[in-house]
């Protein structure tokens, strides 16, 4: 089957050009001209890969990046007109694969879906096996070896978010971001106590075993190959 990519973005001229130039290369390709109805189509869809443009004229896809990545792991690619490194970094941060400035050329977005699946393809093999992890996300449970563990809401959240991307390091900053409703209103040593506590749980099924890696000065990853 074909690679479906999902194109998020407003401008129909932009649309064209980047259908053509994936479709081409093989691609499927599905469009949506605002923010508003992607969730619902994630819900009910599979793709492959997100094209999604920061500027969308309902919402900032920076934030509709950051719903995507609470439920779903598929690969975001952001289209800006913005250069400033600092949005590329932030963006970066909250779970997009990789950024492309307007205007840009439409092989080289081919080139960089072709680049963003290929790490993801390596990434979702280096995932931790079945047996290891299973998330059931309708019922928020997750198992560990087989077993369903207690945890509370924020515990659930922030080891769905290590298991969705093994052996990405996220901040403190970050997990709160993805997590915290209010993050400004929490204090990084929040996010400790919380992986302490899911730490300590998961030693409870496999007390030889310690998933979670911390990295110092810079946060905390699931590790790989586990």
């Amino acid at each position: 089957m074909k690679p479906r990519v999902l194109i998020v973005e407003d401008e129909p001229a932009i649309v064209d050009n980047i259908q053509y130039a994936l479709e081409t290369e093989g691609f499927a390709t599905v469009c949506l001209v605002s923010g508003e109805p992607v969730l619902t189509f994630l819900a009910r869809d599979t793709v492959d890969l997100i094209i999604l443009d920061i500027g969308l004229p309902d919402m900032s896809g920076m934030e509709l990046c950051k719903e995507i990545r609470k439920s779903h792991s598929t690969p975001v690619i952001f289209l800006t007109a913005r250069t400033d490194e600092v949005d590329r970094v932030v963006g970066l941060e909250i779970g997009a694969d990789d950024y492309v400035t307007k205007p840009f050329s439409p092989r080289e977005l081919s080139a960089r879906v072709r680049a963003v699946l290929r790490r993801t393809h390596v990434r979702d093999h280096c995932a931790p096996t079945p047996h290891v992890f299973e998330v059931n996300d309708s019922k928020r449970r997750i198992a560990y070896h087989g077993r369903t563990l207690d945890l509370s809401r924020y515990e659930y959240e922030i080891l769905k978010t290590f298991i969705r991307r093994p052996g990405h390091i996220y901040s403190r900053d970050q997990l709160m971001e993805l997590v915290w409703e209010q993050p400004e209103t929490s204090l990084d040593r929040t996010v400790d106590a919380h992986i302490k506590n899911i730490r300590a749980k998961l030693r409870v099924i496999a007390p030889e075993s310690d998933p979670i890696v911390t990295h110092r000065g810079m946060g905390y990853s699931l590790r790989e190959n586990l």
